[in-house]
């Protein structure tokens, strides 16, 4: 090779790699592809970049050459038994589930995605061996995929170290292990359960992504890797190929918000998890984005304390009433330029699969605090505004605002069954829920909300001051530390849409305050 890579080359590469293999890198790896490229090139001979391109190019790809490029650029460590969380959801919920509704036919189907060297897919066959005293009579498949052939050709080994078993028990070491040398090998009953082969997500194979063909697939912290583009479609591929009522489970720091509406969210065992909905019809993934506004000039308010007693709605409903005439006297604000500002960017991000009903003269009042006239505005729309996600959330926020929460809880509760992985919904639900003195119901919305958006700051908030009133001292430290941290960047719209009338320092103040009154800094 002759010399040096420029970066319109290694940025030509990223965008092969996100082509066909999906995954996704931002600026601050353009160093580590550049080698991996730099690697590929000497080792095909090809002298320019040109001529290498070529192979990864979807007109005429080397499907070798693209297996090699996905080995160097894949993660593949993994271990048994990892989150324990998920295997216990697993065992006690999603199997007992699944056994019931394939009673008759006796069959169990399970994918592992992204099996990487097979520790998760042999960690099924254990705890489905364990489960089932009558294993002998269902037939049980699991299979394991993953686009590095290297992993796919040692999952196949059943072969481990010492550090893949590192979360195994030593009574299901003993049992299902036997040791060769330094490493183990796992039982030949186990290893007989699982089958692997190597297969790219990303590429379309209707034969092997047929309906009904899984009952369960495990796709953990595969496409967190992936550009929005694939994860959309590995997900709808993964859709359509579970059976009605199936579970999908993905990695702890992936959720399905924003790229899918086909499952439910379910929440057990302290984890979250997806199930398949019964009437699913594969579409195309909607996105229904928040509203996102520029930074503009608001009121500087000095906040009220909350007295032991309040809950945060009454906090916020306080400040409103406080602020009002400031921000009736604030009538020369560009109130209407924010609010296009946002309407806009929502358009600029994803088409909205319904209308786009005009929200910014209803935004434009709610930022006056003029809930009434914001909420007949809003309740004077077409009634097919019921189907619009935006519309929906902004009418749950003004109810909320003005005190009625029955109203409040009753648009949320339709909001979530159009889009149950909306997190707004689920907070502005927890609000609900606490004031009808359902505090556990409170939380449950509120870590929903926190798990479909970890940059959402109001739902930490708000279970820091929950925690707080329960003398969970310790919980509420972290919860309200979590949540300053996140205020500093929080969208302005969702502050102007959740934040009661306070400003992003009035509730960064606030923050701080109750922090003080648990003892922290």
């Amino acid at each position: 090779m002759s010399g040096a890579l420029d970066r319109a080359e290694v940025d030509c590469f990223r965008s092969l790699v996100a082509e066909r293999l999906g995954l996704f890198f931002e600026d601050g790896k353009l160093d580590f592809l550049g080698d991996v490229l730099r690697r590929r090139m000497e080792s095909t001979g090809s002298e320019r970049f040109s001529s290498y391109k070529r192979r990864l190019s979807s007109s005429a790809s080397d499907p070798e050459e693209v297996r090699a490029v996905a080995e160097q650029l894949t993660v593949g460590e993994t271990y048994f038994f990892r989150y324990a969380d998920h295997i216990r959801a697993f065992t006690e919920a999603v199997l007992p589930d699944r056994i019931r509704a394939q009673d008759r036919r006796r069959q169990l189907r399970i994918l592992s995605a992204g099996c990487a060297s097979g520790e998760e897919a042999y960690s099924l066959a254990i705890v489905i061996r364990e489960a089932l005293s009558d294993l002998a009579s269902w037939s049980i498949t699991i299979q394991g995929i993953d686009v590095n052939p290297s992993v796919v050709k040692k999952a196949s080994r059943g072969r481990y170290t010492t550090w893949s078993l590192r979360e195994t028990t030593g009574d299901l070491r003993t049992k299902y292990f036997s040791a060769s040398g330094r490493d183990f090998q796992l039982d030949e009953t186990v290893r007989s359960m699982v089958t692997f082969q190597e297969r790219n997500l990303v590429e379309d194979a209707p034969s092997f992504w047929r309906p009904d063909a899984f009952d369960v697939v495990f796709c953990r912290n595969v496409t967190m890797y992936f550009t929005p583009e694939a994860a959309q479609s590995v997900i709808k591929r993964i859709a359509a190929s579970l059976t009605p009522g199936g579970f999908l489970f993905l990695g702890h720091a992936e959720t399905l918000r924003g790229i899918s509406h086909d499952f439910h969210l379910r929440h057990t065992h302290e984890t979250f998890y997806y199930q398949r909905l019964e009437g699913f019809e594969a579409s195309d993934p909607g996105i229904w984005p928040l509203a996102s506004a520029r930074d503009g000039a608001s009121a500087t308010l000095v906040h009220p304390l909350a007295a032991p007693s309040d809950t945060w709605f009454d906090v916020i409903r306080r400040a409103s009433e406080r602020i009002a005439h400031l921000t009736e006297a604030k009538s020369g604000s560009p109130v209407g330029a924010v609010a296009n500002a946002a309407v806009q960017e929502t358009s600029a991000q994803a088409p909205l699969p319904t209308p786009a009903w005009d929200r910014t003269p209803a935004i434009d009042l709610l930022r006056k605090e003029k809930f009434v006239a914001a909420t007949e505005l809003l309740l004077a729309l077409p009634p097919e505004s019921n189907s619009d996600p935006d519309a929906q959330l902004l009418l749950a926020a003004l109810h909320t605002n003005r005190g009625n929460l029955s109203d409040a809880e009753k648009v949320c509760r339709r909001l979530l069954k159009l889009d149950e992985l909306n997190a707004g919904a689920h907070y502005l639900m927890a609000l609900c829920r606490e004031h009808a003195g359902d505090r556990d119901g409170a939380i449950e919305h509120d870590q929903s909300a926190v798990y479909l958006d970890s940059a959402f700051a109001m739902p930490h908030l708000h279970m820091g001051l929950l925690a707080k009133r329960s003398g969970k001292v310790d919980v509420a430290k972290g919860e309200l530390s979590r949540a300053l941290a996140l205020l500093a960047r929080e969208d302005t719209s969702r502050i102007l849409l959740f934040g009661g009338g306070f400003t992003r320092e009035a509730l960064a103040e606030f923050c701080r305050t109750e922090l003080l009154g648990c003892g922290g800094g």
